[in-house]
Formats: C-alpha cells, structure tokens, sequence
C-alpha cells in the first residue's frame, strides 16, 4: 500500500532536481519517470559527454530529497 503512494508522490515531481539514497548509493539527478516498480533519474553530473540514466527499484529506495537551491 505504502509503495504505490510512494510511487505516484514521486510520479507529482517529476522534473525535479532530487537526492536519492539507496543501501549502498546517494544518486543525484533530475527525477525522469517513475512506474510502479521504477524510478528513473539522470544523473547530469557526469562530466561531458551522455547524461547517465539510472533506474533505480522503487523498494530499493530508503529515502528522496528534494533540494531547494539557494
């Protein structure tokens, strides 16, 4: 029950510039889609070059933070 509200409050941001954090990785990125089971964010920085697209479970997922530029 949690996963699906999980999964469409994250679907309401997307575009956002979000911090996702994992049990082994804090990912950076712009939030691109998010499905029931997926969230996808672009990593854009990388460097040059492709932006790296990362798909990340959505029960994988311990918490997402939305930072406010200052």
């Amino acid at each position: 029950m949690f996963a699906a509200k999980f999964s469409t409050e994250l679907a309401n941001r997307i575009g956002s510039t979000v911090e996702v954090a994992t049990d082994n990785n804090l990912i950076e990125g712009i939030l691109s889609t998010v499905t029931a089971d997926l969230a996808l964010v672009i990593d854009v920085s990388s460097g040059y070059g492709d932006n790296v697209k990362l798909y990340i479970s959505v029960d994988a997922i311990n918490f997402v933070r939305f930072p406010v530029a200052a």
